[in-house]
């Protein structure tokens, strides 16, 4: 697989090309088991904590089902919020849980058979109806849940800071030249994200090497500046 993203890469963005090279095998694989449910309502439990506060928390959370399992969207609407609460939870996050789950049974999050059927930006639509999914989080389904090949998350801090290292730039580049610049990478903006989230490790490790100037492109859109507001006279 990495010597045919190469080969590709090479075709459209050298400067992709020699990362992929660089950085070896491309190993992204699914770490998400369970429904998609379960996986969106880990997701949301899991949001602006540390990861081992979120195991404790979630540990604490699915001992309150039968068989220490994740429970269906009914089990977890009978659920007291108190119950939850006491886990955990905030209550933000107990109302998100509950949309989460409300949403499912209604149709609104696709079952598993449904998502097949789906296109990209058709999941990212319904899942963002649910409270407490953004665009961010579905996106990562689609990566890891569902193995969705042309994900690029370009609101992601670390596809964006390795962007800035593999690419040289100053800044990060904006969501618009991340992008843009993207679209030389279809179909397989997965990988890419994947490699620019190594990127970011291997300059920590201080083994990234430079690739090539910066996109003029990336770097047009970078310098852009608000427009500023006139004043009213």
């Amino acid at each position: 697989m990495s010597k045919h993203l190469q080969q590709h890469f090479g075709r459209t963005d050298a400067v992709m090309a020699k990362l992929v090279e660089h950085a070896g095998p491309f190993a992204l694989t699914l770490r998400e088991s369970g429904t998609p449910f379960h996986s969106l309502a880990r997701a949301i439990a899991s949001q602006q904590l540390s990861g081992a506060v979120a195991k404790t928390i979630l540990g604490r959370f699915v001992v309150l089902y039968p068989g220490g399992e994740y429970p269906a969207p009914q089990q977890l609407l009978d659920t007291p919020d108190d119950t939850l609460r006491a886990v955990g939870f905030s209550w933000a996050k107990i109302a998100a849980l509950k949309d989460l789950a409300a949403k499912t049974l209604s149709g609104v999050v696709p079952t598993t058979a449904q998502f097949a059927a789906l296109d990209d930006e058709a999941i990212i639509e319904r899942l963002v109806q649910v409270r407490g999914i953004g665009r961010w989080s579905a996106q990562m389904l689609l990566m890891f849940h569902l193995g969705r090949e042309d994900v690029l998350p370009a609101d992601d801090f670390g596809v964006r800071n390795g962007f800035k290292l593999a690419y040289g730039l100053k800044g990060l580049p904006q969501t618009k030249a991340l992008l843009a610049w993207g679209e030389r990478w279809k179909p397989y903006r997965s990988a890419a994200s994947w490699y620019l989230w190594r990127a970011v490790d291997l300059h920590r490790e201080a083994k990234l090497p430079k690739f090539g100037r910066a996109p003029r492109m990336a770097i047009a859109v970078l310098k852009e500046k608000p427009a500023k507001k006139k004043k009213n006279r």
